[in-house]
């Protein structure tokens, strides 16, 4: 047996015991580094306030089972509780409407549907946990992430007084997380430094913020003048120049990592995949120095029991002797 499974035996030394520890502490260390390299790739399902989401999870070798239950927990809560019986009858309880496909025994597709999100300030964890004769395992594990959309940004220009500068105000609201705002001149020229005031404010009883932004400067009266309200989690922009709204969606599916993240996970992948087949290869010889040992002290026994025959011949004799 090799070092993460077991024992390799019950020779008595001392050298091999140490190596067996040391075997273990790779394995430990190897499984955590793993985890660490799942965690790292992992991207976020991104829900929106309100919206129905499916969380994914399709298990094929599910299919050939009977008698199995299934459960999706939100961290220590059960959201999600279905039996599938051998007679096909599948048997199911939730909490706020979640339910999983009509035809997930047939299909193996056991993914969460949740009606309506729930606007959360942090990124939740959902697990699905299969039981079938008394063995349980976890076979999903899945990232939601929450956003709720902006309204389209208010822009409105307050005339200056003579001699002064001309404001621009910009307000959006109902949306999460707090969203960054830019102002943008003539369709691109960015706004002097110092020329820009943003506050967000989060809603009393509430995670959703409201944001306002005014822009100060001297510009002439056919100007183009242009607010820009991005919310990061959902990769939309809401943009209103001069009164006129637009809106740019972004894919909201994931949030991705960044690059150097992705780089980074990738190279600690390399490093793990590396040190799983150092392990290997360490767990083949610490076998064959098992076998051996055992042989060895076989041998031993072995040739220590031929040898004393002859002295109990030769005491049987001079005993015989004697009685003559």
């Amino acid at each position: 047996m090799g070092p993460c499974c077991g024992s390799l035996g019950t020779l008595g030394v001392s050298g091999a015991q140490t190596a067996h520890a040391a075997a273990l502490w790779s394995c430990a260390l190897l499984l955590g580094l793993l985890r660490l390299c799942a965690c790292v790739e992992e991207n976020c399902i991104v829900g929106i306030v309100g919206q129905p989401v499916s969380l994914p999870c399709v298990q094929p070798q599910m299919t050939t089972s009977a008698n199995v239950s299934v459960e999706w927990w939100r961290g220590e809560e059960v959201v999600l509780r279905s039996t599938w019986r051998g007679d096909g009858v599948v048997e199911e309880w939730s909490i706020n409407r979640a339910s999983t496909p009509p035809d997930g025994p047939l299909s193996g597709d056991v993914s969460l549907q949740l009606p309506a999100v729930v606007l959360t300030e942090r990124a939740e964890r959902y697990r699905l946990l299969a039981t079938s004769e008394n063995r349980s395992a976890e076979l999903c594990s899945v990232c939601l992430r929450t956003a709720a959309r902006f309204s389209a940004p208010l822009l409105r220009r307050e005339e200056p007084p003579p001699g002064g500068q001309t404001a621009f105000w910009c307000q959006s609201g109902g949306g999460f997380p707090e969203p960054a705002v830019s102002w943008l001149l003539d369709g691109g020229e960015d706004p002097p430094e110092g020329s820009v005031w943003t506050r967000a404010a989060v809603l009393p009883d509430s995670l959703l913020y409201n944001v306002t932004s005014r822009l100060t400067l001297n510009v002439s009266a056919g100007a183009s003048v242009s607010c820009v309200v991005r919310n990061p989690t959902t990769n939309e922009t809401l943009t209103s120049t001069n009164g006129l709204a637009e809106v740019t969606r972004g894919p909201v599916v994931t949030s991705r990592a960044s690059e150097a993240m992705w780089i980074f996970s990738t190279v600690l992948c390399a490093v793990v995949g590396v040190m799983v087949s150092v392990g290997i290869v360490y767990q083949i010889h610490l076998d064959r120095v098992s076998k051996r040992k055992k042989r060895e002290f076989q041998k031993h026994l072995n040739t220590g029991g031929n040898k004393g025959r002859p002295e109990e011949e030769e005491v049987k004799l001079e005993r015989k002797e004697t009685d003559v």
